[in-house]
């Protein structure tokens, strides 16, 4: 009776477990810094010591992204994106970099820095966990020079949990994804933010050859019928309560 009783309990949590590790996890590591001096010690910093060590640990695919809107903004960004298997990759890539004796060579000067003249004013790391439909990353398919590609990182964040898991489903079983995909929106990923600091929370990132394409893009997704009968059912009403859009560049040194 034990036995059975252990089966119960335990069989369930395997096979959540083995459901959960299906999707790809996502880290967002965002870097606010405040000058030219600390852009160029965080560039120099992960394009000669954190993007090489991560490429030693099979993490293949690193993006880095700079705001279009920093060149005027105050609190000037960098976004670094990369994907795990599962929570395990994020939790062992720490002891991992530690212990990569190139790495900490290469990064001396960043990770050494003194107090009184840090590489960035304070840094964030949020944790997202891939969509059923788009359960791990894409590369982007995009021709034409690099630095006129534009990259959007969007953040939709809604009033309750409840409210949230309406918005993922309008993504998912709704049919959201299946316009972008229609339209060629080029969505590297899709993700429900599982840590973070502004929580409840989905972020996602598409990208496009240049501003006038993103435009035409977005005017194909709005004038879609889907998206109009999506908007117009009550379902979906109210689902988003505070919506981000971020329109970036690349950094010559990341990798797509």
């Amino acid at each position: 009776m034990k036995k059975h009783l252990i089966l119960f309990f335990v069989l369930p949590l395997l096979f959540m477990s083995a459901k959960s590790f299906s999707n790809e996890i996502y880290q967002i590591t965002v870097y606010h810094f405040k000058d030219s001096q600390q852009e160029i010690t965080l560039d120099t910093y992960l394009q000669t010591a954190y993007v090489p060590a991560l490429h030693r640990n099979q993490i293949k695919n690193v993006g880095v992204f700079k705001p279009i809107a920093n060149d005027t903004a105050t609190d000037k960004i960098i976004y670094v994106i990369i994907s795990f298997k599962s929570l395990d990759g994020v939790q062992t890539l720490q002891t991992s970099l530690d212990k990569d004796a190139v790495y900490t060579e290469a990064g001396k000067s960043y990770l050494t820095a003194s107090y009184q003249n840090p590489p960035y004013v304070r840094m964030e790391t949020i944790l997202l966990s891939a969509f059923e439909l788009a359960p791990s990353m894409n590369l982007p398919k995009l021709n034409g020079d690099k630095k006129d590609h534009v990259y959007e990182l969007r953040s939709y964040e809604s009033p309750t949990e409840s409210y949230h898991k309406n918005k993922v489903k309008m993504f998912n079983e709704g049919g959201e994804v299946g316009i972008f995909k229609k339209i060629n929106a080029n969505a590297v990923f899709y993700g429900d933010v599982i840590a973070g600091s502004r929580m409840p929370n989905l972020m996602y990132l598409t990208c496009y050859e240049n501003m006038n394409d993103r435009d035409a893009h977005w005017k194909s997704f709005g004038d879609d019928p889907l998206w109009k009968q999506l908007t117009a059912m009550d379902e979906y009403k109210n689902n988003v309560s505070k919506a981000d859009i971020i329109l970036m560049h690349a950094a010559t040194y990341s990798d797509y």
